[in-house]
């Protein structure tokens, strides 16, 4: 895990940047492992249960495996009214998973949210950060096709 020596040396090492910290690895293993965190742990000189509370307290960390893809279904009001539960069941039918799961290739999570701020383009679903509006259950195969 050199990543991770080299992640706390750009910042330092500070464990003021714990977050920051957190995010890097985060980014560089699409999770956080436990090695990962001990790694830090000794590399700030802090207890492993702060390491550990910082990122269980962060919904957007995760200590589990995640996919290469992740793929997010917004439940609010909105896109509710318009259909997005038949959105997220497509694409529980496609991935035989739940939200929150990750496909035992672990080449998709599925996550589903309160809410992305897009209203008025509801139902959503993002993959990887990009945005599609006025899903249709036909839509999200089509839209899952070009991850590789």
């Amino acid at each position: 895990m050199s990543e991770v020596g080299a992640i706390l040396d750009k910042y330092q090492r500070d464990s003021s940047q714990l977050v920051s910290i957190l995010q890097d690895v985060q980014e560089e293993y699409s999770w956080l492992p436990k090695e990962a965190l001990t790694q830090v742990s000794k590399g700030l000189r802090i207890p492993l249960s702060r390491v550990f509370s910082v990122a269980t307290f962060f919904k957007a960390f995760s200590l589990v495996p995640k996919g290469r893809h992740t793929v997010t279904i917004c439940m609010g009001t909105a896109c509710h009214v318009r259909g997005s539960l038949h959105i997220l069941d497509r694409a529980r039918q496609l991935f035989n998973i739940e939200p929150g799961g990750t496909t035992s290739d672990l080449k998709f999570s599925l996550e589903s949210v309160n809410c992305l701020g897009c209203c008025a383009l509801g139902p959503i679903m993002v993959v990887d950060g990009e945005y599609h509006g006025r899903v249709t259950t036909s839509d999200v195969g089509k839209i899952l096709e070009s991850c590789d």
